[in-house]
């Protein structure tokens, strides 16, 4: 956007009509022009001789606009964790550092944090005259650069231009303070205007650069590294859990990715799934190359756990960021991050979403919904709307529980893959018919603790089991249907994985429900997995002699959830050992389920994750995993 102000101006004649030029002769053959540019087609180069830059940089879309990156990585890591002597900082102090609070240019020597702005090269400007750059929207959130004999200064407002400079052209580089984290306070619009002032008058150019949006890994995206806590000591619960990492660390390498597993320490809560969300922001950096750097999206709670995200991880190109709100207290399982999944790239209905589009559970049925402070923030990126689906039948409440997208070779590029309960049922009800109701449920040895001992007879004649999930199936069906909905996939598309669910904990004496392996709490203490058994599945797995089922019934899985496994590539899946019916020499569970993965065209291997079930998760819930994020998330 041109604006201009003339000070002494004269009316020169022409064959074609009038113009108005200074009254030097030398340039009243070419009006004085400001044209500030920036990368507007998002191919990392700033063009300043031709027009590849020039439509639309006053405005912005998904698919053209120039970007700029949140500054809030840590690239000299000189974010302390610790206080005066040695005291451990408190969340807020933690979360208050990063990059973007100090006016210097960290990181490498090309400086690809930054996105560039440049001046096109003013021949015919007054020896007069000066330049002075503003930012007239977004002020408060960015932060602009001047390049100046090969170093980066921070642009004030006293920063002026010479004329010498503004005639071979200016670079600027520019910085976010912070993502976005509320649209109705700022939209991540930034407006920088370039003016340039002499005696012949003034004239101005603006453009508008947007921060790039903060964006969840879709399943499309390349496993490159997975994360996930490993406990100390030699109690039975720590050596089960150190013996998954061990296992999780072999099924990795088998399955080609090469980056050792981020092993967390410190805190002892496994549930890696749930006190983060690994996330990334993207733009085309100079020379073309993609300049990505990951946000790790801690959860709405101040879980313990989630300080070590700051504390270890935090560094180059690794940033955090919290969306945590004035009533962000106790310990609402919504909040955890296992309960945020992302739908992978669709169009629907004159709806576009490139770069996938978030899901998360609420209970319908009592109202109670994630975070607005995390609603809030994920909406405001403007491009991955969150979709709520209706956990209210499930105790942890977690979309990961009953769900998940698998890639496939096909048009839409991927499935929904779904928990079937009915199907879980049949196959029990298949072997009762066969003359297998004497076999037990599950087959897990005796060395993992207190392993449930009913039969299948037994199972199915519980007062529950059925109802449960005759119960989840309908819900289920339900949640199917809305996302067939909102994103067009059909049955075809749909892979449908024997499961089995039950209600949730209710303690023996009082009848209240009682958080296990502290999922619903936070840290973990190792215990005896005796314990977590007694205190968690055989109480859910109650018989007939239970209470009357409460309105509304609140289950987890009975047999290990397969949905509630780990995408290791495009073709390779890992699941949770489901240590169910052994009947002639196999497990039922585990050939139905390797049935429906490879039918949709997966290789499917098992980690043992009893550990974890018995805590009312998987192996999903004690992991994570960070994804390539190197493609265009603008492109569909």
């Amino acid at each position: 956007m041109r604006t201009s102000h003339a000070g002494r101006l004269v009316l020169a004649l022409t064959a074609t009509g009038a113009v108005l030029a200074p009254t030097s002769l030398a340039q009243a053959a070419e009006p004085l022009r400001v044209d500030l540019r920036s990368d507007v087609n998002r191919d990392g180069r700033v063009d300043v001789t031709g027009n590849s830059d020039t439509s639309g940089e006053d405005s912005w879309s998904i698919g053209r606009g120039a970007l700029f990156l949140p500054n809030i990585d840590d690239d000299s890591r000189r974010c302390k964790a610790t206080g005066p002597g040695g005291r451990p900082l408190p969340d807020a102090k933690l979360a208050a550092c990063n990059d973007a609070l100090d006016t210097k240019v960290n990181g490498t020597a090309d400086a690809a944090d930054l996105a560039r702005v440049r001046s096109v090269p003013m021949k015919n400007v007054p020896s007069d005259a000066k330049g002075s750059i503003k930012v007239t929207t977004g002020a408060a959130q960015t932060r602009v650069f001047l390049k100046r004999s090969g170093a980066w200064t921070p642009v004030t407002a006293g920063t002026r231009l010479t004329a010498k400079e503004l005639r071979s052209g200016v670079e600027f580089g520019v910085e976010a303070k912070d993502v976005i984290r509320d649209s109705r306070k700022w939209d991540g619009r930034t407006v920088i205007r370039l003016t340039v002032t002499s005696a012949a008058g003034s004239t101005s150019d603006s453009l508008t650069l947007r921060v790039a949006p903060l964006l969840t890994h879709h399943h499309l995206q390349q496993a490159q590294q997975l994360m996930v806590t490993k406990l100390p000591g030699n109690d039975p619960g720590a050596k089960m859990q150190q013996t998954f990492v061990k296992d999780l660390a072999k099924e990795v390498r088998q399955a080609g990715i090469t980056k050792p597993l981020v092993t967390l320490t410190k805190y002892q809560d496994v549930w890696a799934q749930d006190f983060v969300e690994p996330a990334y922001v993207s733009m085309t950096g100079p020379g073309g190359h993609r300049q990505v750097m990951r946000v790790m999206l801690r959860s709405a709670q101040d879980r313990e756990a989630g300080r070590e995200l700051y504390e270890k991880l935090r560094g180059p190109n690794i940033g955090v960021v919290q969306a945590k709100g004035p009533d962000m207290k106790g310990w609402e399982t919504l909040n955890s991050m296992g309960n945020l999944e992302t739908i992978p790239p669709y169009a629907l209905g004159g709806r576009s979403f490139p770069a996938g589009r978030v899901i998360m559970g609420e209970r319908k049925d009592s109202k109670v919904r994630p975070s607005q402070e995390i609603r809030t923030l994920l909406k405001s990126q403007g491009l991955q709307d969150p979709l709520l689906l209706d956990t209210s039948w499930l105790y942890v409440g977690h979309v990961d529980e009953f769900v998940q997208f698998l890639p496939a070779d096909t048009p839409r590029g991927w499935r929904l893959g779904v928990a079937d309960p009915e199907a879980g049922l049949n196959l029990l009800r298949d072997a009762q018919r066969d003359g297998h109701g004497k076999t037990k449920v599950f087959s897990v040895p005796a060395s993992a603790g207190a392993v449930p001992k009913e039969t299948i007879d037994q199972a199915l004649a519980s007062r529950y089991l059925v109802a449960d999930n005759t119960m989840a199936a309908k819900r289920i069906a339900a949640n199917v249907e809305l996302l067939k909905r909102e994103t067009g996939i059909t049955d075809a598309e749909i892979v449908r994985v024997p499961s089995l669910y039950t209600r949730g904990t209710e303690d023996e004496r009082s009848g209240t429900r009682t958080p296990t392996l502290s999922r619903l709490g936070g840290t973990v203490a190792p215990q005896a997995a005796e314990e977590y058994g007694q205190q968690s599945f055989l109480a859910r797995n109650r018989d007939a002699s239970a209470a009357p089922a409460e309105p509304t019934v609140e289950t987890a899985a009975y047999i290990p959830g397969a949905v509630n496994g780990i995408m290791l590539t495009r073709d390779r899946y890992l699941a949770p050992r489901q240590w169910g019916p052994v009947i002639g020499g196999k497990d039922i569970f585990t050939n139905a389920v390797t049935a429906a993965y490879t039918r949709a065209g997966l290789k499917v291997s098992y980690i043992d994750g009893w550990y974890y079930h018995l805590g009312m998760g998987e192996v999903h819930c004690g992991t994570n995993t960070l994804r390539d994020a190197s493609a265009a998330w603008w492109k569909p």
